[in-house]
């Protein structure tokens, strides 16, 4: 088990971002993050590498493809049982604002744009692996999951269950929206 964790950040909604990012820090995780969100992070003092730095691999298709890479897919879904996969311990992510599109009617292109996919992987990936991984898929976990790190306590396995069932639920709402919305009527 190596000795330093790692936590993956790709946030649209950085609302209290750096109070955890600062909390996991604090607590020895190494910081992988997409790039307005290393930005932000880097910007508030907090040491933060690119996750694109981390694989190797630049993000791709205008910022389409950050994420989605086995270097970060591996380290989520490891078992610990592979020492060839550099673990990856916490997930923080929320996604794409689509249903906020939808709201404000925005247009089909920009609603396409606005469909999460890495995100989603991610918060998915996560939550399966919930035995290893912390998933945090909403700010209004960042608090909780501050306080518990700062506290010095480890996650326990029913917060990280909790997280993973809200990771689903948030992950099943965020999919039928998009489904609602592809079934209403072509203008």
């Amino acid at each position: 088990m190596p000795s330093r964790r790692r936590a993956v950040i790709s946030v649209w909604d950085k609302t209290g971002i750096i109070d955890l990012a600062r909390a996991l820090s604090r607590a020895g995780c190494e910081l992988l993050s997409t790039s307005k969100t290393a930005q932000a992070i880097r910007d508030s003092g907090v040491p933060v590498t690119e996750i694109s730095d981390y694989t190797g691999s630049p993000e791709i298709l205008g910022g389409r493809v950050k994420t989605l890479h086995p270097r970060i897919a591996g380290g989520i879904l490891t078992t610990r049982k592979d020492d060839t996969v550099d673990p990856i311990d916490f997930v923080v992510c929320n996604l794409y604002p689509f249903q906020d599109g939808v709201a404000r009617g925005a247009g089909a292109d920009e609603l396409i744009e606005l469909i999460d996919i890495g995100g989603v992987t991610l918060l998915r990936a996560a939550a399966k692996n919930w035995h290893y991984v912390t998933v945090v898929p909403h700010p209004r976990f960042y608090a909780q999951v501050a306080a518990a790190l700062d506290s010095g306590a480890v996650i326990s396995d029913a917060m990280r269950r909790t997280l993973a069932a809200e990771a689903f639920r948030i992950v099943a709402g965020y999919d039928a929206a998009i489904a609602a919305y592809f079934d209403r009527p072509v203008d």
